[in-house]
């Protein structure tokens, strides 16, 4: 494959196959969280604001353990950060047995952060690591790629979390956690087994010269790429958290585990159908052109959710997850594109900016206490400056 190839012409096809299974892994963990928060609503009875402590606490793991990580993988390289993340992630899902017996808020939040800060290590080591493996020209369309099949995760969490938590009678939040968790040691297993080019960002980068001079927080499109991460993970994870409020309380008449099927098979297959597209278009269209192209799509969409309701507005809402689609992968790798010798370290406060999915469900949780739709404020905001960032990105990676 062109897009897993050097300009030297060396292949690194088995390293990025290995790495994209990361991304489904990570990918489920996410999107269960979204049935997680309607389920904690109904069975401990607590607030729309209250439940979106799930999602904060996650996030919140992200903010705090990725200049951690980031040192350990300076340290240690991209496999041994792996390999770190999947026994965190093992670790905490494992701890949703004794969970499911104390039926504990609390113990329930601590287990999520366990996972946060597991899934940290493998992103902050797995996303820098795909851009490299090859042309970075192309490394936009190759995470793009592998952040396809980290939208299959995505499909797979509301399906398992629905049809377990959603069944008749309520069914066991350990099945679907010790499930995960038995799949991620395997998968840590076979990490410990099979050895990966561990690839320096000075070789990589060889052919452009030498160091940047300048440093990293004055390379402007990092700096603005950080906030615009920021609001894409806070659009992303606010749409999800209330994707199944936002449909049962559109009177179309359709109960929670429907709702969760929708989530999977509707928003989450688009979203899934829009990151391969995303990586076909690519090769056409500037990313960065792109970006904007979709984040005004992603605007409009949220107007309509707002003002809509019924099957209008639930149209509206299935059709901002293809949009939504390539908006991390994409701004990911154009944030962190040429910046040789910072590359791990911009990494780390990239993945930092992942807070804002701990900020937005609370926010929009408050706003939406009577009516969610006007908690869909919060993330046409951020479509606003993820659009902005797009357009101004060629004068702010202009170089001196």
């Amino acid at each position: 494959m062109k897009l897993v190839k050097s300009k030297e012409g060396i292949s690194y096809l088995l390293p990025f196959i290995l790495v994209t299974s990361l991304f489904f892994l990570w990918g489920f963990a996410h999107s269960i969280l979204d049935v997680l928060n309607k389920h904690f609503q109904d069975v401990l009875v607590i607030s729309k604001a209250k439940s979106a402590m799930v999602q904060a606490v996650v996030y919140g793991g992200y903010f705090l353990m990725a200049i951690p990580a980031g040192m350990f993988i300076r340290k240690y390289g991209y496999r041994m950060g792996v390999i770190l993340g999947l026994l965190l992630y093992a670790l905490g899902a494992f701890l949703f047995v004794p969970g499911s017996k104390l039926m504990s808020f609390e113990f329930f939040l601590f287990s999520l952060f366990i996972i946060g800060c597991g899934l940290t290590c493998l992103e902050t080591a797995a996303n820098p690591y795909v851009t490299v493996l090859g042309d970075p020209e192309t490394g936009a369309s190759r995470l793009n790629l592998a952040q396809s099949f980290n939208g299959l995760g995505w499909i797979l969490g509301p399906l398992v979390g629905g049809l377990v938590l959603f069944s008749d009678g309520g069914g066991d939040i350990s099945f679907p956690y010790l499930g995960i968790g038995c799949v991620v040691v395997l998968v840590a297993i076979l990490f410990m087994r099979v050895r990966l080019p561990e690839i320096k960002e000075e070789i990589v980068h060889e052919t452009e010269g030498t160091h940047l001079k300048r440093g990293l927080w004055k390379q402007a499109h990092f700096v603005v790429g950080v906030l615009a991460l920021f609001c894409y993970v806070a659009a992303q994870t606010g749409i999800n958290s209330f994707f199944i409020n936002y449909v049962t309380e559109s009177s179309i008449n359709i109960g929670n585990q429907e709702a969760a099927l929708l989530l999977s098979f509707g928003g989450m297959g688009l979203f899934m159908v829009g990151r391969f597209l995303g990586s076909w278009l690519m090769e056409k269209i500037a990313a960065e052109r792109l970006l904007l192209y979709f984040a005004v799509g992603a605007f409009v969409c949220m107007i309509l959710v707002i003002i809509g309701g019924g099957w209008f507005g639930v149209t509206a809402l299935f059709i901002c997850y293809l949009f939504e689609s390539i908006m991390f992968p994409t701004i990911f790798a154009l944030a962190i594109c040429r910046l040789e010798q910072h590359t791990k370290q911009a990494s780390s406060y990239l993945i930092m900016a992942i807070v804002g999915g701990a900020i937005a469900p609370v926010l929009m949780g408050i706003c939406g206490e009577q009516e969610i739709r006007y908690g869909f404020f919060i993330p046409m905001v951020c479509f606003v400056v993820i659009g902005f960032y797009a357009f101004k990105y060629k004068k702010l990676s202009r170089k001196d």
